[in-house]
């Protein structure tokens, strides 16, 4: 167990916790939510004893062992990928060197012999002579490369260097958990072990994730972190957020009589407890959901901001014919042969395993950049927006503010339209008068977004639409493309925000293109699919 009581933190004039009181137990995960500097991460810290609260404090069960994410990626370059996932049992390691080291000993004395014995007998209490295929299997979990075991973690390609420094919190099944965004950088395959991995998770997990997916799948509580306070609710993330909106929509019906309102809240609690699945996490949602009171629902204090896309005309038949697009960089072919049609009211995901290869084409089909062969065509009803993974170039050196910034992208000029349209992305009173070039990435983004509203586009690429925004903006985002009626081409490592929204996938591979009018768990989960996938990267 973990109990925090009365904690308290101050940055100069700036409080950002004030007299937090929680307790974590064993069997449950809880998911660490809040808008982007409410201080997640500061939290997990705070937990882990990185940093030292104003006043309060943080309480362990003694004897349990605490396990965190590492964030940095170049902490272990002097060790082997193996002898780092065993790094997560920091004793369990120590014992292994000291053992080694008294083995090695030329002059070993009867002394010697009882410290070995008594580190052999705690060696033993630990697991230690599993250790190497019980940390095998959490990689092998993971998907990491079987060559990479061995390897140096200098050594390591970064993909798989992620997923070690995971494995290595998981490694010997600590009491207490914390991990933070821990499906940065991962394959939806590997989520998914991740997922069933602490589904099953007897112990306690504490998670910071802007992945509602994930936190749909293994959180039993929600805690939320708002204006200095932190409060748990029962229940994983779409219960916390749908309750909470409902709650708010409620407040504001004044007419609606009492009884007519704990009626509507009931149903709610009703129909998520009985959505609950039969996995081991939901199970025990589900119960705690059948016995929580009305009062423990509330409305969030958090604002959302609007998205909505009104294309200026409705495109016709024709939209986009790509036939035989084939594009070399840096001597690497990422794009052979590459041909599609697009469809009125298709809303595609494009899929690789290079990254760079969806980017490629992307900016190819806007006239960023030339094919090395082939053609596209766009139909002449057609108008398109882009939405650039890389948004550096519309806001490095800039010397203006956001009113006139957004100005540039609309047709219409004045300034009480343009503040309306940066209110609905949240930047309100003086903040429009920011410079662009000092914002941060998700106000760049919410920026971005207000450019490609202008543009009244009847066709819409996006590529990594989510980075860098906080779980409000992300679900205003996901319901405004949800609404739009045009046709989107877009990438994305969001599971809900592509399930939500393609109609289509698009798997590019270096031996053409997989292209299936499917449900995105369909095509996650049908082996036959995979397989087939599979087979065209081996070729």
């Amino acid at each position: 167990m973990i109990q925090v009581t009365n904690v308290s933190l101050r940055f100069s004039d700036r409080k950002l916790f004030d007299e937090v009181n929680l307790k974590f137990t064993p069997g449950n995960c809880y998911g660490v939510i809040g808008a982007n500097g409410a201080g997640k991460s500061t939290f997990l810290k705070i937990l882990s004893g990185d940093i030292e609260p104003s006043s309060g404090e943080v309480f362990i069960t003694p004897g349990e062992r605490l396990a965190v994410l590492k964030q940095d990626h170049f902490e272990f370059d002097e060790f082997s990928a193996m002898d780092t996932v065993i790094m997560g049992h920091k004793r369990l390691y120590e014992i292994m060197k000291e053992k080694d080291a008294l083995y090695m000993k030329e002059d070993f004395t009867e002394a010697d012999g009882m410290k070995a014995a008594e580190l052999e007998g705690e060696f033993a209490e630990l697991d230690g002579w599993d250790a190497e295929s019980n940390a095998e299997k959490l990689l092998n979990g993971l998907g990491v490369n079987s060559s990479s075991f061995g390897k140096m973690m200098a050594d390591v390609p970064s993909d798989d260097k992620v997923k070690i420094l995971l494995a290595q919190s998981l490694f010997g099944n600590p009491h207490i958990l914390l991990l933070d965004e821990p499906t940065n950088h991962l394959d939806f395959k590997a989520i998914k072990w991740l997922e069933e991995f602490l589904i099953n998770y007897p112990n306690t997990v504490i998670v910071v994730s802007h992945d509602r997916h994930f936190l749909n799948n293994v959180c039993t509580h929600m805690l939320d972190i708002d204006f200095g306070k932190a409060k748990m609710f029962v229940g994983n993330y779409d219960f916390w957020y749908e309750s909470s909106q409902l709650m708010a929509r409620l407040l504001k019906e004044q007419n609606k009589k009492k009884e007519e309102k704990i009626k509507e809240l009931q149903d709610f609690i009703a129909r998520f407890s009985s959505n609950a699945s039969k996995a081991k996490q939901a199970t025990s949602r589900k119960k705690m959901l059948d016995k929580i009171n009305i009062e423990d629902i509330q409305p969030s204090s958090r604002r959302y901001p609007f998205v909505g896309f009104t294309p200026e005309r409705e495109a016709g038949k024709d939209i986009l014919l790509v036939e035989g697009i084939s594009k070399t960089v840096d001597g690497e072919k990422i794009l052979d042969n590459v041909s599609f049609t697009v469809n009125k009211g298709d809303k595609i995901v494009f899929m690789s395993r290079n990254d760079a290869a969806r980017t490629m084409l992307f900016k190819i089909l806007m006239g960023e950049e030339t094919a090395d062969e082939g053609s596209f065509k766009w139909g002449v009803t057609t108008s398109q927006a882009y939405f650039p993974k890389d948004n550096t170039e519309f806001f490095e050196d800039v010397d203006m503010n956001l009113i006139d910034w957004l100005r540039q992208f609309s047709e219409e000029k004045t300034e009480t339209f343009i503040r309306g349209f940066l209110g609905k992305m949240l930047f309100s009173g003086d903040e429009p008068l920011k410079n662009a070039s000092v914002l941060s990435g998700g106000e760049k983004v919410r920026c971005m977004f207000s450019k490609l509203m202008l543009s009244k586009a009847n066709v819409i690429i996006l590529d990594e639409p989510t980075n860098h925004l906080d779980l409000e903006s992300i679900e205003a985002v996901n319901n405004g493309l949800i609404a739009f009626k045009g046709t989107m081409l877009f990438t994305s490592h969001d599971h809900k925000f592509i399930e939500t929204i393609a109609n289509r996938v698009i798997e590019i591979t270096p031996n053409g293109l997989f292209d299936k009018m499917v449900d995105f768990d369909e095509f996650l989960d049908s082996d036959e699919i995979q397989q087939q996938i599979e087979e065209m990267y081996k070729k």
